[in-house]
Protein backbone atom coordinates (compact mmCIF):
# COMPACT_ATOMS: atom_id res chain seq x y z
CA UNK A 1 0.00 0.00 0.00
CA UNK A 2 2.84 2.42 0.44
CA UNK A 3 3.80 2.17 -3.33
CA UNK A 4 -0.62 3.68 -3.98
CA UNK A 5 0.24 6.03 -1.27
CA UNK A 6 3.05 7.92 -2.52
CA UNK A 7 1.51 7.88 -6.34
CA UNK A 8 -1.70 9.50 -4.27
CA UNK A 9 1.11 11.95 -2.75
CA UNK A 10 2.40 12.84 -6.10
CA UNK A 11 -0.44 13.12 -7.88
CA UNK A 12 -1.89 15.60 -5.35
CA UNK A 13 1.23 17.29 -5.36
CA UNK A 14 0.93 17.89 -9.17
CA UNK A 15 -2.65 19.04 -9.05
CA UNK A 16 -1.31 21.35 -6.03
CA UNK A 17 1.63 22.92 -8.17
CA UNK A 18 -0.67 23.51 -10.94
CA UNK A 19 -2.99 25.40 -9.01
CA UNK A 20 -0.32 26.85 -7.65
CA UNK A 21 1.39 28.19 -10.86
CA UNK A 22 -1.70 28.76 -13.21
CA UNK A 23 -3.39 31.67 -13.26
CA UNK A 24 -5.39 30.92 -16.30
CA UNK A 25 -6.41 27.56 -14.90
CA UNK A 26 -8.56 28.69 -12.15
CA UNK A 27 -8.87 32.53 -10.38
CA UNK A 28 -6.83 32.57 -7.89
CA UNK A 29 -10.12 33.18 -5.23
CA UNK A 30 -9.86 32.55 -1.29
CA UNK A 31 -11.36 29.09 -2.01
CA UNK A 32 -8.69 28.05 -4.66
CA UNK A 33 -6.36 29.08 -2.24
CA UNK A 34 -6.94 27.13 0.83
CA UNK A 35 -7.72 24.47 -1.62
CA UNK A 36 -3.60 24.28 -2.69
CA UNK A 37 -2.58 25.00 0.94
CA UNK A 38 -4.39 21.91 2.02
CA UNK A 39 -2.90 19.81 -0.90
CA UNK A 40 0.47 21.22 -0.07
CA UNK A 41 0.14 20.39 3.60
CA UNK A 42 -0.96 16.62 3.14
CA UNK A 43 1.88 16.02 0.83
CA UNK A 44 4.24 18.01 2.87
CA UNK A 45 3.01 16.08 5.84
CA UNK A 46 3.58 12.90 3.37
CA UNK A 47 7.44 13.58 3.25
CA UNK A 48 7.07 14.50 -0.52
CA UNK A 49 10.28 16.39 -0.81
CA UNK A 50 8.80 19.16 -3.53
CA UNK A 51 6.10 19.74 -1.04
CA UNK A 52 8.73 20.13 1.98
CA UNK A 53 10.34 22.46 0.47
CA UNK A 54 7.76 24.96 -1.04
CA UNK A 55 5.09 24.66 2.10
CA UNK A 56 7.79 24.92 3.91
CA UNK A 57 9.30 28.08 2.39
CA UNK A 58 5.61 29.38 2.68
CA UNK A 59 5.34 28.66 6.44
CA UNK A 60 8.47 29.90 7.33
CA UNK A 61 8.51 33.33 5.49
CA UNK A 62 4.24 34.05 5.18
CA UNK A 63 3.19 32.65 8.60
CA UNK A 64 2.36 35.01 11.72
CA UNK A 65 2.77 32.33 14.34
CA UNK A 66 6.26 30.80 15.86
CA UNK A 67 4.56 27.76 15.52
CA UNK A 68 4.15 27.99 12.09
CA UNK A 69 7.70 29.44 10.91
CA UNK A 70 9.10 26.45 13.16
CA UNK A 71 7.66 24.03 11.05
CA UNK A 72 8.34 25.99 7.94
CA UNK A 73 11.92 26.18 8.92
CA UNK A 74 11.55 22.04 9.89
CA UNK A 75 10.16 21.27 6.31
CA UNK A 76 13.02 23.01 4.56
CA UNK A 77 15.91 21.16 6.62
CA UNK A 78 13.89 17.94 5.61
CA UNK A 79 14.10 18.99 1.85
CA UNK A 80 17.13 19.72 2.34
CA UNK A 81 18.45 16.47 3.64
CA UNK A 82 16.48 15.14 0.59
CA UNK A 83 18.34 16.99 -1.82
CA UNK A 84 15.82 19.52 -2.73
CA UNK A 85 18.09 22.07 -4.58
CA UNK A 86 16.48 25.57 -3.77
CA UNK A 87 15.61 23.86 0.65
CA UNK A 88 19.65 23.43 0.63
CA UNK A 89 20.31 27.60 -0.23
CA UNK A 90 17.06 27.98 2.20
CA UNK A 91 18.74 26.09 4.60
CA UNK A 92 22.52 27.70 4.28
CA UNK A 93 20.45 31.08 4.80
CA UNK A 94 18.68 29.68 8.31
CA UNK A 95 21.82 29.14 9.63
CA UNK A 96 23.19 32.41 8.41
CA UNK A 97 20.81 34.57 10.26
CA UNK A 98 19.15 32.02 12.70
CA UNK A 99 15.40 31.93 13.83
CA UNK A 100 14.06 30.57 16.86
CA UNK A 101 14.61 26.99 16.35
CA UNK A 102 17.63 27.08 14.33
CA UNK A 103 20.26 29.28 15.86
CA UNK A 104 23.08 31.12 13.55
CA UNK A 105 25.85 28.80 13.14
CA UNK A 106 28.12 30.18 10.21
CA UNK A 107 29.35 26.98 10.25
CA UNK A 108 26.15 24.89 8.71
CA UNK A 109 25.43 27.75 6.60
CA UNK A 110 28.86 27.87 4.86
CA UNK A 111 28.38 23.64 4.70
CA UNK A 112 24.87 23.92 2.63
CA UNK A 113 25.90 26.86 0.71
CA UNK A 114 28.88 24.65 -0.50
CA UNK A 115 26.40 21.39 -0.96
CA UNK A 116 23.43 24.06 -2.75
CA UNK A 117 26.98 25.62 -4.98
CA UNK A 118 28.09 21.99 -5.85
CA UNK A 119 24.94 20.90 -7.00
CA UNK A 120 24.46 23.61 -8.83
CA UNK A 121 22.35 27.06 -7.01
CA UNK A 122 24.26 29.76 -8.46
CA UNK A 123 23.14 32.48 -5.56
CA UNK A 124 24.93 29.72 -3.47
CA UNK A 125 27.76 29.90 -5.26
CA UNK A 126 27.84 33.96 -5.47
CA UNK A 127 27.35 33.59 -1.40
CA UNK A 128 30.23 31.57 -1.09
CA UNK A 129 32.96 34.31 -2.92
CA UNK A 130 31.80 37.29 -1.47
CA UNK A 131 31.85 35.60 1.93
CA UNK A 132 35.26 34.27 1.34
CA UNK A 133 36.50 37.95 -0.33
CA UNK A 134 34.89 39.64 2.89
CA UNK A 135 35.96 37.08 5.11
CA UNK A 136 32.21 36.31 6.40
CA UNK A 137 30.71 33.30 8.11
CA UNK A 138 33.38 32.91 9.84
CA UNK A 139 35.93 32.39 7.03
CA UNK A 140 39.46 33.86 6.48
CA UNK A 141 39.65 36.29 3.57
CA UNK A 142 41.02 33.94 0.89
CA UNK A 143 40.90 35.68 -2.96
CA UNK A 144 41.78 32.59 -5.07
CA UNK A 145 38.74 30.51 -3.30
CA UNK A 146 36.31 33.68 -4.17
CA UNK A 147 37.39 33.52 -7.35
CA UNK A 148 36.66 29.74 -7.76
CA UNK A 149 33.50 29.99 -6.18
CA UNK A 150 32.62 32.98 -8.89
CA UNK A 151 33.75 30.88 -11.75
CA UNK A 152 31.47 28.30 -10.51
CA UNK A 153 28.50 31.19 -10.22
CA UNK A 154 29.06 32.52 -13.39
CA UNK A 155 29.26 28.92 -14.83
CA UNK A 156 26.00 28.23 -13.91
CA UNK A 157 24.52 31.62 -15.31
CA UNK A 158 25.84 31.13 -18.37
CA UNK A 159 24.99 27.30 -18.91
CA UNK A 160 21.36 27.55 -18.73
CA UNK A 161 19.75 24.46 -18.40
CA UNK A 162 16.96 24.85 -21.06
CA UNK A 163 20.35 24.69 -23.44
CA UNK A 164 19.23 22.00 -26.25
CA UNK A 165 22.00 19.35 -26.93
CA UNK A 166 22.58 19.58 -30.91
Amino acid sequence: MPQASSLFTRLEYQVADRLFHTRWLLPHSPRTQRLTLRLLKRCAEAGHPDALSVYGHMLFHRSLSPQDKARGARYIVEAAHAGDLKAQYQVAQIYENGCAQYPRRDEYAVTWYARAAKAGHYLAAERLARAYDQGQLGLAVDHKLAASWQALADQYVNHAPTELAS
